[in-house]
């Protein structure tokens, strides 16, 4: 050991050669990916042309998975099934824009997800891109198929309240009007400190819900405004947005002296917290029901940019937020051709 190093020094050289090392895993299992990703679409598109023009028809599959199994059996994946989730991958995609580049990113495991679960080229596009940019697992990503995130995110984004239309524009459309958060363990009746100290323990899941560029700072944050001290309920920074998002906790429905306590609270984060170069923070009041146009009154002269959330403790039904969606589109369309 050369004397001239101190051991702290020791031990973050070999932290350096631990990061080399899973950087280049990494790396490895990335391309591994991508050519299996590659191989299975070339696969499926040899399968689909075969099938339209053999004259064995879908037997072929039959024949080439038994061809597998009797000479190759080493090989895993290419049976009956396998071949036709190939097949059906490449007519899944083909024609449309998404580009290798996205669907290269994703396992296959990820993929086999999306083609049962979604209907919709836009819905699965939705979802590659979206567990990209996350960075989902496999089981991340079905939670949020599960959860209709993508009806839920579509339903915020097409018909927000007027009032609440620029905060989503500056927000990047970041919140959404519901959030679903079955995975809390509270039981009826609950406070809202209940409330609060179950998503602290479940903070994880909590972040997978309301996007994962949010960072937790801190549980009832105190902020002091002249001699009077408050407690926010949770504080989150978001990296995308760069800045500072309160979030108080409702058991009940919205009413509109939340926004001028909110409004207070943004004030002093901004005032006092906010660092130099951050956006203004945001404010998101979270209830576990809300009357639309009682926020719309509510926000009308609020200057603060608050946003009015509802929160479910069980799954939504897809199926009513795919009708719920489909009516949004159909008015929107009305309003279209009304112009």
């Amino acid at each position: 050991m050369d004397n001239g190093l101190m051991a702290g020094d020791i031990v973050a050289s070999f932290a350096d050669v631990v990061k080399i090392i899973e950087s280049s895993k990494e790396t490895a299992f990335r391309k591994v990916n991508e050519e299996l990703i590659h191989m299975y679409w070339r696969v499926g598109e040899y399968l689909s042309k075969a099938v339209n023009e053999s004259s064995y028809g879908d037997g072929y599959i039959q024949n080439l998975a038994d061809f597998f199994a009797e000479n190759y059996p080493e090989i895993k994946g290419f049976n009956r099934r396998g071949l036709y989730r190939m097949k059906q991958f490449y007519e899944t995609y083909a024609g449309t824009e998404i580009v290798s580049s996205l669907m290269t990113q994703l396992s296959w495991t990820s993929h086999l997800k999306l083609m049962s679960a979604c209907k919709t080229i836009e819905e699965r596009r939705f979802y590659i891109e979206l567990a990209i940019r996350e960075r989902y697992s496999v089981r991340e990503l079905e939670r949020q198929i599960d959860s209709g995130y993508y009806e839920r995110h579509m339903i915020s984004a097409s018909a927000p309240p007027a009032v609440t239309a620029e905060t989503r524009k500056g927000t990047r459309n970041v919140f959404r009007d519901n959030y679903v958060l079955e995975f809390l363990d509270v039981e009826e009746p609950f406070e809202e400190k209940d409330l609060r100290k179950s998503i602290v323990r479940n903070l994880k899941n909590f972040i997978l819900e309301i996007g994962k560029d949010f960072t937790f700072v801190g549980e009832e944050y105190r902020i002091q405004v002249g001699k009077h001290d408050y407690y926010l309920d949770l504080l989150f920074y978001h990296r995308g947005l760069s800045c500072l998002v309160a979030f108080e906790l409702k058991i009940g429905e919205f009413q509109a002296e939340y926004i001028g306590k909110m409004g207070l609270y943004l004030e002093a984060l901004d005032r006092d917290i906010r660092k130099q170069g951050e956006n203004p923070s945001v404010g998101v009041i979270l209830c576990a029901s809300k009357d639309d146009e009682v926020v719309e009154y509510a926000l009308s002269r609020s200057l603060s940019p608050t946003m009015i959330s509802e929160y479910t403790l069980k799954l939504i039904d897809k199926r009513l937020l795919q009708r719920k969606l489909k009516e949004y589109i159909e008015l929107s369309e009305t309003g279209d051709d009304g112009d």
